[in-house]
């Protein structure tokens, strides 16, 4: 009964305090921290790999790295901002293993129908479109998805992509030019 209430408690308390208590060594406090957010790095994930099986993977590797990492966190962003840094950061060494491992970029752009996320399913285009953005530089790519597949403003995107708002802008302006000659 008593864990039951402290974890009734811990789900009420904002991501600054669990942050804290968590960097503190208090374990409860960081199992409620991954439980709450997992699914989010677990979709970010697999909206910048494009496979379900790298999208677990990865979220698996955050929640490890986390565990050292949250005492670095420092609070001049939102935690949320962080854990997409943190997020995209295990996305791309991943990705840079699977090149040295002779995988190629090349096979991100591969989507299987079957591995396509839910809300995709029926949209074969929509595959395609994402399979192209995946295939773009690093910084195209990044704010395409911030702010296209995420929905962030400008100003959030260059937030977690640590630049100004106008480069978040500029990507974007690259971005679609070079998809338009992908597609």
């Amino acid at each position: 009964m008593l864990q039951n209430a402290e974890a009734a408690e811990l789900e009420e308390r904002p991501d600054a305090a669990l942050v804290k208590r968590a960097a503190g060594g208090d374990r409860s406090a960081f199992a409620a921290l991954c439980e709450r957010h997992y699914d989010f790095i677990f979709r970010t994930a697999w909206k910048w790999s494009g496979r379900r099986s790298e999208a677990e993977d990865v979220a698996q590797e955050v929640c490890i790295k986390l565990a050292g990492a949250i005492a670095g966190f420092d609070g001049r962003s939102a935690f949320r901002s962080w854990l997409y840094r943190v997020t995209l950061n295990a996305v791309r060494d991943q990705q840079r293993a699977e090149g040295r491992r002779g995988r190629g970029v090349e096979r991100l752009a591969e989507i299987q129908p079957t591995e396509a996320p839910p809300e995709q399913e029926d949209a074969m285009a929509g595959h395609q479109l994402w399979a192209a953005v995946r295939r773009l530089p690093g910084q195209q790519r990044d704010a395409v998805l911030l702010v296209y597949a995420e929905e962030l403003s400008h100003a959030e995107a260059g937030e977690i992509m640590g630049c100004k708002e106008a480069t978040v802008s500029w990507h974007i302006h690259a971005a679609k030019k070079t998809l338009r000659g992908l597609l």
